[in-house]
């Protein structure tokens, strides 16, 4: 007898992680994903515990279909640490095991969706080679509520992941994604550690050119969330703006 496959499902995840307050589940997620989630026996996520967090959280409104300790949770193999040659990435075709014993298998970040700023493309990609139906599900996607909320072109834009630390190729990185926007009138968006927040948001305001439009959105879907968008000159005459190093912020920029 031939076994139907599972499907790999891309599972939202809140965007309230690490911050003080938690929103109500059914906020953010649709009733729909809620129980989908309650009903998945298997999951491949970025972080076992912070997944059994949802879990709870997900059984507060719906029951689960099995107790959360018979739940098998597997965690993505961690990135290497240090220099030197990089190591052929791991086989992730294992992770997805029970999709082709039939059983549905959740794909969970530690926030918004999987895949996407996140960890999780290579299981989506060993998915694919596989033959597996991916299924993403409705929920939180920061990057894309940031954008919309910031008024700048959402025709054309890029995401362009973490800037680097050190001030001088910082600098140097900023200054090279403006004249990309300017040149192609594309919005470039960027994400940081939440305790570097400030010196990005500083280094930006330092960087850029006074005609460039700086958005900034902090704590999406939490209350008191912020979407800010202005001149750099206006950033400039505002003064100092602190964000705090507790909430989740994303930035954008458009050349004028």
């Amino acid at each position: 007898m031939t076994v139907q496959p599972g499907r790999l499902l891309l599972v939202p995840n809140t965007l309230d992680l690490g911050t003080e307050t938690e929103v109500p589940l059914d906020t953010v997620l649709p009733q729909a994903v809620i129980a989908q989630a309650a009903a998945l026996g298997h999951w491949v996520c970025e972080n076992a515990k912070t997944t059994r967090a949802l879990l709870k959280r997900v059984q507060a409104l719906v029951p689960l279909a099995q107790p959360l300790q018979q739940i098998q949770i597997t965690e993505l193999p961690r990135p290497a640490k240090g220099g030197g040659r990089p190591s052929a990435p791991p086989d992730l075709r294992p992770l997805l095991a029970p999709a082709l014993a039939g059983h549905d298998v959740g794909l969970l970040s530690e926030a918004g969706l999987p895949a996407v700023a996140d960890p999780g493309a290579a299981l989506v990609q060993a998915a694919h080679a596989l033959g597996l139906v991916v299924v993403p599900l409705s929920g939180p996607t920061s990057l894309l509520l940031a954008l919309a909320a910031s008024g700048l072109n959402g025709q054309s834009f890029a995401f362009v992941g973490y800037l680097p630390v050190e001030p001088a190729a910082r600098a140097a990185r900023i200054r090279d994604l403006e004249a990309l926007s300017r040149r192609q009138q594309q919005t470039q968006i960027a994400i940081e550690t939440p305790y570097r927040n400030d010196a990005l948001l500083a280094a930006l305001v330092q960087h850029l050119q006074p005609t460039t439009r700086l958005a900034v959105a902090s704590g999406l879907t939490l209350p008191g969330a912020r979407c800010e968008t202005r001149s750099v000159a206006d950033w400039r005459a505002a003064g100092t703006a602190v964000l705090g190093g507790r909430l989740p912020a994303v930035f954008s920029w458009l050349a004028g």
